[in-house]
């Protein structure tokens, strides 16, 4: 197989070293807006073309592209991609609402390819083991999941200068970069919360620095704290009636500890896996295409639409966080 991407970020760059590690497919082109930048992107990377113009890419004879450009392009970037009859692995967020994820979900079955939303966090096999270690502590009465990682593009705003992941106009803030990991794992753990609530900590420019999500299902609620202007130091808990489960953290998960209330012990369940986790999402993005597995890719485009509508639907009911052509009169 043969890919290209979108983007020059580090993300990029960590995507392309994941695909290596599958030797399941190779690298053709680079697409930047700057000629600069994607022929040192290119050559760095080992690719054969650097392009300025998208159109020029997509008329490659690949198979899939690979998009990490600003959270707002996302969009326009995968239906161009799916028009040139090629699958998509995107970065999330995704899209920024169901409207925009079924237009994508339609032309992508119209076209024959599939469109894979980058959630490392969900393909690792540690956190396939914590998942079936919530088996163990009995009905879940509450949690808490934190993603608190303090941007070094924190202090390049703070000196008075744009950065795309704290603005506005490409989608930036901690609910929309962090808030999403935790948010994504509530939903694959538990599905769609009966109701929601997002309460920012808003920056002089009205974008979110951190924030709390609370998500309220029918016999419990799932708190979320999010964060880009602080480091937290706390691990993420599931709490049953008959014991905790807790993890140090939402990507990667390298320990996961199942407390038995009754017994008063803990256990450490977790394996070694791999540093560079990605490898195990681009695994199953491409099996997927393989396979023609048009089941486990269900699956995954009905996460990605309920994430779409609860990060959509969080936004709207703070009724502050809005981006390029949106409004709080939107349909929730």
């Amino acid at each position: 197989m043969k890919y290209s991407t979108i983007g020059t970020s580090w993300i990029t760059e960590s995507f392309i070293n994941a695909v290596k590690h599958t030797r399941e497919a190779e690298l053709s082109s680079i697409y930047s807006r700057s000629v600069e930048n994607a022929e040192r992107f290119a050559k760095r990377n080992g690719a054969e073309n650097a392009f300025t113009s998208i159109e020029d890419m997509l008329n490659e004879e690949t198979d899939f592209i690979y998009i990490a450009s600003p959270n707002t392009m996302h969009y326009e970037h995968i239906k161009l991609a799916i028009k040139h009859k090629k699958h998509v692995f995107c970065e999330k967020p995704m899209v920024l609402n169901e409207r925009e994820w079924e237009e994508i979900y339609e032309l992508a079955e119209k076209e024959n390819v599939f469109v894979f939303e980058g959630f490392r966090h969900l393909y690792s096999p540690n956190y396939k083991i914590f998942k079936e270690a919530l088996e163990e502590i009995g009905s879940v009465r509450s949690g808490v999941l934190q993603y608190i990682k303090y941007s070094s593009r924190y202090d390049v705003l703070k000196d008075g200068k744009e950065t795309n992941v704290f603005s506005k106009e490409f989608a930036g803030g901690a609910l929309m970069d962090l808030g999403v990991y935790p948010l994504s794992m509530a939903i694959d753990l538990f599905g769609e919360p009966k109701d929601m609530n997002y309460f920012p900590v808003l920056l002089s420019n009205g974008i979110d620095g951190s924030g709390t999500i609370v998500l309220t299902y029918d016999t419990f609620i799932i708190t979320i704290l999010c964060s880009k202007i602080a480091q937290g130091l706390i691990s993420s808990e599931i709490h049953g009636e008959d014991g905790t489960v807790t993890v140090d953290s939402i990507a990667p998960i390298n320990s996961i500890s199942v407390y038995n209330r009754k017994a008063q012990v803990s256990k450490e369940l977790a394996k070694e896996q791999l540093a560079l986790d990605m490898v195990y999402e681009v695994k199953e993005f491409i099996r997927i295409i393989k396979d023609n597995d048009n089941k486990c890719y269900q699956e995954a485009m009905e996460r990605s639409r309920i994430v779409a509508r609860c990060l959509h639907t969080l936004r709207m009911k703070q009724g502050t966080l809005l981006f390029p052509g949106e409004s709080i009169g939107e349909s929730l």
